[in-house]
C-alpha cells in the first residue's frame, strides 16, 4: 500500500489523538502517504479528506478529544452511503482505512472490507465494551475522572451524612461502574450485566447504619436505569434520603493518562503494520499486555463480559 486513511468515529475518548499520531507517524516511517478524514464516516462521504504529515500530529498526544473530529452517520449504514465513501477513497487513491472507535464504527469498517476496501479497527471507547481486548483507548482516563469525582463527592457525603447515588456512563457495559466502585469502596455497584435487587441494596445500607456508618456511595451504570428513579425508590421503600450526581460527558474529556497514551500508541502503530502486511477486516487489541488482532465479524458477534471475580470481590469488601 502507498496510501492509507484514518478516521475517528462515534463517541470521542481520551487517547484518540495519541492513536492518530501513532498511525500518521508509523505510516510515514514506512514511506506511506497518510490521509486524515474529518468527521468520521460523514466526512468520508463528503470527501472531507486531507493529507497529513509529521507536523499534523505535533503536540496532540496529551490532548483529549480528537483532532479529526467525530460524528455519527446514519447514511453510512446504507449501501449508497458506503459506495459514496468508496468513491471518495478511490478519488484520493486511498487503499486501506484505519477506523478508531467502538462497535458501531467497526460495523462500518466491516462493510467497507466486504466491498473490497481493507479496514482495520482500533478500539477507542470509554465503556471498555469491545470483546477481544482487555482495554479500550480512553477507559483508564475516564475511570480516573470518575474516581476523582467520587472522592470529592465522598467528602460531602461524609460531612452531611448522606447516601449518594452516582450515575456513570455504561449503556450496555458496567466496567466503568465496577472498576470505579471497587477502587472507591462503594457500598453498592449497579451494572447492566448483573442487576441487584433493590431490597439487597437497601439491606446493605441498613447494615451500614446499624454499625454506625453515616454515609454511603452507590455507583450506577446508566444502562441499569436512572439514578433519580433509584433514589425515589429507596426513599419510598426505606425512607432513606439520597442525593444524586450524574457525571455525564465530563467522563469523556480531559488529558489522557499515561496508560491510555501508551495503549493508543501501540494499537495505532499495530493497525498500520496490519494493513501493510495484508490484513483486513480485523480489530487490533491487547490481551495480557500482548498485542493481538481478531476478525471484526467475530468480535461484533461476541458479547463483552465483565470480570465476575471483581464483581464478587466488590460485594465481599462492601459488607
Amino acid at each position: 500500500m502507498k496510501k492509507i486513511g484514518v478516521l475517528t468515529s462515534g463517541g470521542d475518548s481520551p487517547g484518540m489523538n495519541a492513536a492518530i499520531r501513532a498511525v500518521v507517524r508509523k505510516a510515514i516511517y514506512h514511506s506511506v502517504e497518510i490521509y486524515g478524514i474529518k468527521n468520521g464516516f460523514q466526512g468520508l462521504i463528503d470527501g472531507n479528506i486531507k493529507k497529513m504529515d509529521i507536523g499534523s500530529v505535533g503536540d496532540i498526544i496529551q490532548r483529549g478529544g480528537t483532532i479529526l473530529r467525530s460524528a455519527r452517520c446514519e447514511e453510512f449504514k446504507t449501501d449508497g452511503g458506503q459506495n459514496q465513501g468508496i468513491e471518495q477513497m478511490k478519488k484520493h487513491g486511498i487503499e486501506g482505512l484505519i477506523v478508531i472507535g467502538g462497535d458501531g464504527s467497526f460495523r462500518g469498517a466491516q462493510k467497507l472490507t466486504e466491498k473490497g476496501y481493507p479496514c482495520i479497527g482500533v478500539p477507542g471507547t470509554i465503556d471498555n465494551d469491545i470483546a477481544g481486548t482487555d482495554f479500550t483507548i480512553g477507559f483508564d482516563t475516564a475511570l480516573n475522572t470518575v474516581i476523582e469525582a467520587i472522592d470529592n463527592i465522598r467528602d460531602t457525603a461524609s460531612s452531611h451524612e448522606r447516601t449518594f447515588i452516582i450515575e456513570v456512563m455504561g449503556r450496555d457495559a458496567g466496567d466503568l461502574a465496577l472498576w470505579a466502585g471497587l477502587a472507591d469502596g462503594a457500598e453498592s455497584i449497579l451494572i447492566p450485566e448483573k442487576k441487584d435487587e433493590l431490597n439487597d441494596i437497601i439491606e446493605r445500607l441498613k447494615r451500614g447504619q446499624e454499625r454506625g456508618k453515616k454515609h454511603s456511595i452507590i455507583i450506577l451504570a446508566e444502562g441499569v436505569g436512572s439514578a433519580f428513579e433509584y433514589a425515589e425508590k429507596i426513599k419510598e421503600t426505606a425512607d432513606l434520603e439520597t442525593r444524586v450526581t450524574v457525571l455525564g460527558h465530563i467522563q469523556r474529556g480531559g488529558s489522557p493518562t499515561a496508560s491510555d497514551r501508551v495503549l493508543a500508541s501501540r494499537l495505532g502503530a499495530q493497525a498500520v503494520d496490519m494493513l501493510l502486511s495484508g490484513k483486513a477486516g480485523r480489530i487490533a487489541g491487547i490481551q495480557n499486555n500482548q498485542l493481538v488482532d481478531h476478525d471484526i465479524a467475530e468480535i461484533l458477534a461476541e458479547k463483552h463480559t465483565i470480570d465476575m471475580d471483581m464483581y464478587q470481590l466488590s460485594k465481599e469488601l462492601s459488607i
